[in-house]
């Protein structure tokens, strides 16, 4: 029980307490959501996203199926109208799976045993313990575009399991995000390819450093450009958020 309340609070105070950083996460999504405008969080943690893009006016859905965490969100959005919790995690179609959860780093719990594996070998990582699992129910982005609507944007970020949560979804968005780690490069540019199907070649990207909230690019890039982009910055071994959106002009 220590162990997981120590982790949860780690959680909270990374993605709660520093000064200033829902003010510019407000800003920075301002450029995806406004007043009336419906976004999935896809592994909403400790709804740190939800509170800033409530802040905008926006309807959320959020995606958690972490227990421990489930119960925090519950606690911050149950009274909420404008917040539906869904406790299922995402994937390619309907089922049950296994979720590797880290108690002391439920950010990084994961049910990719891949990913895991990969991340794992970085000195970043010598600490993770993916030390218990729990079984989860698994829908699919297309099932709660069926029951909520299309989404203005969508942020995904599932530690490894992108590209199975991708393999869920049969339309492009209108805008998405979905994180990088350098370690785990070749899965991240997979997770590109799938994108670019989805949208037909018609998206457009620029990176974003973990939790900087600002553009590393001054102008949006083809996926020729972010994968040399993201060849640039694998060696500084930081993580980030790619973001895509439709070219209107596309």
């Amino acid at each position: 029980m220590l162990r997981r309340a120590f982790g949860i609070t780690r959680s909270l105070l990374m993605y709660h307490a520093i000064p200033g950083r829902r003010r510019r996460m407000v800003a920075f999504y301002s450029q995806f959501l406004g007043p009336g405008d419906l976004a999935f969080d896809v592994g909403a943690h400790v709804g740190s996203r939800v509170r800033a893009w409530r802040k905008l006016g926006a309807r959320v859905v959020a995606i958690e199926p972490q227990p421990d965490l489930v119960r925090i969100l519950r606690l911050f959005f149950g009274r909420d109208d404008g917040v539906v919790l869904v406790t299922d995690a995402l994937g390619a179609r309907p089922g049950r799976a296994r979720l590797g959860v880290s108690t002391t780093t439920p950010t990084v719990s994961s049910m990719s045993p891949e990913w895991m594996q990969t991340v794992s070998t970085d000195r970043r990582f010598a600490r993770v313990r993916w030390d218990r699992s729990v079984e989860v129910t698994v829908t699919t982005l297309d099932a709660l575009i069926a029951d909520y609507g299309e989404p203005a944007f969508c942020k995904i970020d599932v530690e490894g399991f992108e590209a199975e949560v991708l393999a869920g979804l049969s339309r492009p968005l209108r805008a998405l995000s979905f994180e990088y780690l350098s370690m785990a490069h070749e899965q991240a540019l997979d997770v590109l390819a799938t994108v670019e199907a989805l949208g037909g070649g018609r998206y457009r990207y620029n990176y974003s450093p973990v939790e900087t909230l600002r553009w590393v690019s001054d102008r949006w890039l083809d996926a020729a450009e972010l994968t040399a982009l993201l060849d640039r910055v694998r060696p500084e071994g930081r993580s980030g958020d790619v973001y895509a959106r439709l070219d209107p002009a596309g």
